[in-house]
């Protein structure tokens, strides 16, 4: 019998039956939309360190990896029945289930200072709203966290919308995404993450879009020539837990719980900002002759009055809801800048 749960759990790649039976501790299991030592990674082992010392050992926090437990669309099935306990689901997929939350997939709708942006993801109001939103579908949103600045990297030389004619761009299977790249007068090309380096070094793609950590850690930059940050979007995600779940806690643990978070807001952030530091600084030294640069405010301007009329097919798509969302967020973003030091 011994021998047959082992097999069933070798099976299932995960040992998850395995885990489970510690009669003396409880777990919460804890998935990642990324690899190990990604942001999401270091967010979730840091979770699972304060949820394991503040309740002396009582509940372990198991971390499973991108692929571990399948799909992003299957991880936010789990944690609606229950097998998850937490997990991150970025825009550009839960999107299709909450249609409003693709308003963090626009372009140039958030601040150039990715401080004010970090401090406008707790805004009450905006907090309240998405509440509302995950709350509907039986969601518990628990924090927006932001990734980093995403960059394109490239083939040949982008300043301009012009620059992007004939070029085949990678993108997520987004509809907005799609229309984005278009607007900039690029071809987006929806290609699996996994086939974006083997795309880029078979020129089946000419570039493509990523916080600087993920475009180290999958090697684009070997296969592309430039380094473009226009700061026109960061990449989020949200890390959400089953209503249910967390109804079934006490007081006392879901008090921890949103207490670990809020303190994990302001320390993520800081995390975040030295893996892209550090991941930029490995593709300095690996590849010296990359191009690397940030685009004028002029050249920002022009991309940014392409982009304006994406937001209309976000509210056409998003509906009431999506129209709402983004007065909500561009509410919070002027809050968080006002009176603010620049970073």
């Amino acid at each position: 019998m011994l021998r047959r749960s082992v097999i069933f759990c070798l099976a299932l790649g995960l040992l998850v039956a395995c885990e489970d039976r510690r009669p003396d501790r409880e777990v919460w299991r804890f998935a990642i939309e990324e690899t190990q030592g990604s942001v999401q990674d270091a967010y979730a082992q840091r979770f699972a360190e304060l949820v394991e010392e503040r309740t002396n050992g009582e509940v372990e926090v198991v971390v499973y990896p991108y692929g571990a437990l399948g799909t992003s669309d299957q991880l936010t099935e789990q944690v609606h029945n229950g097998t998850v306990s937490f997990a991150f689901a970025s825009p550009g997929f839960l999107g299709k289930l909450i249609p409003a939350v693709q308003v963090f997939l626009l372009h140039f709708v958030m601040s150039e200072d990715e401080a004010v942006n970090n401090r406008a993801l707790r805004d009450p109001a905006l907090l309240s709203e998405l509440d509302r939103l995950y709350g509907a579908k039986g969601f518990e949103l628990l924090s927006v966290i932001t990734e980093g600045w995403m960059a394109w990297t490239t083939n040949e030389e982008v300043r301009r919308p012009e620059d992007f004619e004939g070029i085949k761009f990678r993108v997520m299977t987004s509809p907005l995404l799609l229309a984005l790249y278009s607007a900039y007068g690029a071809s987006p090309t929806p290609l699996p993450y996994a086939e974006v380096y083997s795309g880029l070094q078979l020129h089946m793609i000419d570039g493509q879009v990523n916080p600087v950590f993920a475009i180290q850690e999958m090697s684009f930059y070997e296969v592309t020539d430039y380094l473009v940050f226009p700061k026109h979007a960061q990449f989020y995600t949200t890390l959400m837990a089953g209503s249910e779940l967390l109804g079934g806690l006490s007081e006392a643990r879901r008090r921890m719980v949103a207490e670990i978070v809020e303190q994990l807001h302001g320390e993520i952030f800081d995390v975040q900002r030295r893996f892209n530091r550090d991941r930029l600084d490995i593709i300095r030294e690996r590849k010296p002759d990359m191009q690397i640069y940030e685009l004028t405010a002029e050249e920002r301007a022009a991309f940014r009055e392409r982009s304006l009329p994406v937001r209309e097919q976000y509210v056409e798509m998003a509906g009431p809801e999506g129209r709402r969302l983004l007065d909500v967020l561009g509410a919070a973003v002027r809050r968080a800048g006002e009176g603010a030091p620049p970073d």
